[in-house]
């Protein structure tokens, strides 16, 4: 059996949708989540490989590598990773901003940005960002993920919306990785070969859902729920390649990790499996 994670949010639809519709191995077991609890699964045994946080692999390195040719990246703005925020980022220093538990890199991503772009400190809590009534008193920006910050998006609630992808860009020059197809050690060591089938199936669905976009959004927009042409516009900007310029964000934000640090020095370098 090869137990393999898949984010739930719609910026894995380009690959996911397609893959539902083919016939593939009946022992190619697909687990969904969160990104987080993607995480938390790889690192219990309880899933073979997926698409987990970047964050994932730079704490365990020595347990896993990372799939050739597959992430959920951005060039740019990235349109569902976002700090919200009643004020400015520079006015932030000491003010409490409540993190989404649902992704450990863009968590690490936003200390970055505020601690090392912008050079405040604010205090932080972690809770459901879209939870209006559970949110602590005095919280003045959330951090929000995926399917919770398209919809904030949509709410325009926030006079600041900071789109982390393209802070990131405007800062270094190089496009994020959020995710990575990370595979287990263990598992490489016996099944080698279904991991590299499996990953060539993810690029080929990649492809062919590159070439539907309009249908797979026409299929998945109404979950947010947006437009169509919202949709189009957002899932355009979600990239899953890991080429060589990738490589080197995940080396930069690697690392920023570990300097400040929140991961194994063994992160670098990288081990790609192909």
């Amino acid at each position: 059996m090869a137990r393999i994670g898949m984010v739930n949010y719609i910026n894995m639809a380009p690959i996911y949708e397609v893959w539902k519709e083919r016939v593939l191995p009946a022992d190619w077991e697909i687990v969904e989540g969160q990104p987080s609890q993607l995480n938390n699964l790889l690192a219990e045994n309880r899933i073979d490989m997926g698409f987990v946080s970047s964050y994932a692999y730079a704490v365990k390195p020595e347990s896993y590598q990372i799939l050739a040719d597959l992430s959920i990246s951005a060039t740019g703005p990235v349109g569902s990773v976002f700090l919200f925020s009643h004020v400015p980022p520079e006015a932030l220093d000491g003010e409490l901003v409540m993190l989404t538990g649902q992704s450990d890199t863009s968590i690490r991503l936003v200390k970055i940005i505020l601690e090392e772009f912008y050079h405040v400190q604010p205090r932080y809590t972690v809770g459901d960002v879209c939870d209006e009534q559970g949110k602590a008193d005095g919280v003045r920006a959330v951090l929000a993920i995926g399917d919770d910050a398209l919809r904030l998006n949509a709410r325009k609630q926030y006079p600041v919306q900071l789109d982390l992808g393209e802070i990131w860009h405007a800062s270094t020059g190089l496009p994020f990785v959020f995710s990575v197809c990370t595979v287990r050690e263990a598992f490489l060591a016996e099944h080698a070969e279904t991991a590299r089938a499996i990953g060539q199936t993810l690029v080929d669905c990649r492809e062919q859902g590159a070439r539907r976009m309009a249908e797979i959004c026409d299929r998945v927009a109404r979950r947010i729920p947006m437009d169509c042409e919202t949709c189009s516009r957002y899932l355009m900007g979600i990239e899953h390649d890991l080429s060589p310029i990738k490589i080197k964000a995940l080396e930069r934000f690697f690392q920023y990790l570990v300097d400040r640090g929140e991961a194994s020095p063994a992160a670098l370098p990288l081990k790609i499996f192909s």
